[in-house]
């Protein structure tokens, strides 16, 4: 199936205000529809210094330049200053993401806060983040998420139930090959993943002679690889709709030459026949040009 879901996760404050806007109009421009899904609470990106004592971290920083993607102000956000609500000073921007006919969803509410902790957390402290990730999207876009899709494919057992219980119907938290309903660790939930297929950009950036001018060649080649829910794409608002908005523009173009069809996660869910869906676990693995363990479709 030649298609690729374009999911947008915007992780920060600086990310919301100008790298959405970007997206947006490049989007328009070729006519495409993605699937954005927003950080709503608390910008505490600097915080995330503590991954200093991860494996490969240091690696990928080096690698991806996170200083002249991300600035100097956005990384200390919630160090030497509190970190900007989301939700409540660029609300305006996920407005128009939604007026412009994009789907739009929830990606965490607190991101550094959920992907350095969920994996260790019981089901209180869960629901707790999920609602208030709930909320917070509510109370800035004014209508309910269609979906969401766990902050840097971290999760527990608890968040795949929870998912279900709070009425989605689809979610892409997870590395994979295709979609499929989720088990972990003895939970199981009939709210299908539709995982991401594709390596993204901060993962090849500066590995094998892969630079910002030839790192589409990587994407594009691997999305030729036929898969039954064709593939999800994750791109980030401060990396493809910032400085390295040139390798989207090339991609989006070799995409369309190449046949590709450009849909939402809503679209590629709605076009599935449940029935051939069959349960699989979600386990704990690495992926290259990544640190730490991610989430991913069993093997």
């Amino acid at each position: 199936m030649k298609q690729v879901v374009l999911k947008v996760d915007v992780d920060t404050y600086l990310g919301t205000l100008h790298g959405v806007p970007a997206l947006l109009d490049l989007f328009e421009r070729f006519g495409v529809k993605a699937s954005f899904l927003f950080s709503v609470g608390p910008d505490n990106t600097g915080r995330a210094i503590r991954r200093v004592f991860r494996k490969g971290f240091l690696q990928k920083v080096g690698r991806t330049s996170v200083v002249s993607h991300y600035g100097f102000r956005t990384l200390m956000n919630g160090v030497l200053k509190p970190g900007p609500h989301i939700g409540k000073k660029a609300a305006f921007v996920m407005r128009c993401v939604a007026a412009a006919g994009h789907e739009v969803g929830i990606h965490c509410y607190d991101h550094v806060k959920w992907q350095d902790n969920v994996v260790a957390k019981d089901q209180n402290w869960t629901k707790r983040e999920m609602d208030k990730a709930l909320e917070a999207f509510k109370d800035a876009l004014g209508q309910e998420p269609k979906t969401l899709g766990a902050a840097g494919w971290q999760i527990n057992r608890y968040v795949i139930a929870l998912e279900e219980h709070m009425g989605f119907s689809y979610a892409s938290d997870v590395r994979g090959r295709a979609p499929f309903f989720p088990t972990m660790e003895g939970l199981s939930s009939n709210c299908v993943q539709l995982p991401t297929t594709l390596p993204t950009l901060d993962e090849i950036i500066g590995s094998d002679g892969i630079d910002s001018s030839n790192c589409w060649e990587i994407i594009l080649e691997k999305s030729q690889q036929q898969l039954p829910g064709g593939h999800v794409y994750t791109l980030h608002a401060e990396l493809e709709g910032m400085k390295l908005m040139p390798v989207m523009r090339k991609l989006l173009e070799e995409w369309r030459t190449s046949g590709f069809e450009f849909v939402t996660l809503q679209q590629l869910y709605n076009s599935l026949d449940l029935s051939t869906l069959t349960k699989q676990e979600i386990e704990w693995a690495e992926i290259d040009g990544r640190s730490g363990l991610l989430a991913v479709q069993k093997a």
